[in-house]
């Protein structure tokens, strides 16, 4: 009977970890910006689980959430981190929206905090900034418990976020746009640039824009571009169809409309692989950065939830 009970225990400890499977995952991928990183901190949480005395962890929950935060700061803290993230090849990996990760996304600052715009500001923060806002504004978590979960006094935690919160504030472009205002938005700029029109491409454009391309991961370092008259040629250049793009895709991709990390999307799929990925940032009725991703490993989840996805009909059957 003992082996018995032992075994249903182990049962009910597992479920519990399950159970609390996607906070988790999605407070590592806010922290990290990697959801194949998020994956690998949450199965260490897991190791450390089972190997904890768990009759004495009196509130699983945010013991679990003080595991996955200092795991992912230990990440973020480390030399190798340092090294990728500052040699300018770093981009948050893009989810598609249903993806479990970029829960929860009831309230705006929820739904922010996993645009690619915020992900990419984390950068800006330092660990225990970004741990703090993360916690505070995605999980609302009081200042009391983030204080416990980072080993921090609640007045630390309190300067942390308003320092944290003035970043963000400072380079926030716009607040959310209306899903079909921005659809029209983006296959308008489609159009444009797939034939070349590059004054409508410009008008589309803010002042400020800004482009950055991973360069399908052929390039050590990202690759950006500013003013619109340099966007508007790069995007004419990068959406026009040639024999030699086609070559690298593998053949001739499909162009869907998305969404992305809660933003609009374009995406090349060649059968059920996501070959591309560009994502807008929309300020003011306008078009205020694009990102270009095309790096196979950054795409590997949003191509796993691709395929569980029932896509509309393609902007473009053949490209």
């Amino acid at each position: 009977m003992a082996g018995v009970d032992g075994t249903a225990i182990g049962h009910f400890d597992t479920s519990r970890f399950e159970a609390g499977r996607n906070r988790l995952a999605s407070l590592a991928y806010r922290l990290l910006g990697s959801a194949t990183d998020a994956e690998d901190v949450v199965q260490d949480a897991f190791l450390h689980w089972q190997a904890a005395d768990r009759q004495r962890i009196r509130v699983p929950e945010a013991w679990l959430t003080k595991v996955v935060t200092n795991l992912c700061l230990d990440r973020l803290r480390s030399a190798q981190a340092r090294r990728e993230r500052t040699v300018g090849a770093w981009l948050p990996e893009p989810l598609l929206d249903g993806d479990p990760m970029l829960g929860p996304a009831d309230r705006f600052e929820q739904r922010e905090s996993v645009s690619l715009a915020v992900l990419t500001l984390m950068e800006r923060l330092t660990p225990l900034e970004r741990a703090v806002y993360l916690l505070r504004e995605a999980f609302s978590h009081s200042h009391a418990e983030i204080a416990e979960i980072l080993d921090i006094t609640e007045s630390a935690s309190q300067q942390h976020l308003h320092r944290a919160r003035r970043r963000v504030t400072a380079a926030r472009r716009g607040g959310e746009a209306d899903p079909a205002s921005a659809r029209r938005i983006v296959e308008e700029f489609f159009a444009a640039a797939s034939s070349g029109r590059t004054e409508r491409l410009v008008a589309l454009l803010t002042d400020d824009v800004t482009a950055i391309s991973d360069g399908a991961g052929l390039t050590e370092k990202l690759l950006r571009y500013d003013t619109p008259q340099r966007v508007a040629a790069v995007a004419r250049a990068g959406f026009k169809a040639t024999p030699a793009k086609r070559r690298l895709a593998g053949g001739s991709p499909a162009v869907h409309y998305a969404s992305v990390n809660g933003a609009p999307a374009i995406l090349f799929v060649l059968g059920d692989q996501v070959v591309g990925a560009v994502t807008f940032d929309i300020a003011h009725g306008r078009i205020a950065t694009v990102r270009g991703i095309a790096a196979p490993a950054r795409l590997v989840r949003l191509t796993a939830s691709w395929r569980r996805h029932g896509p509309d009909a393609p902007l473009v059957a053949q490209w």
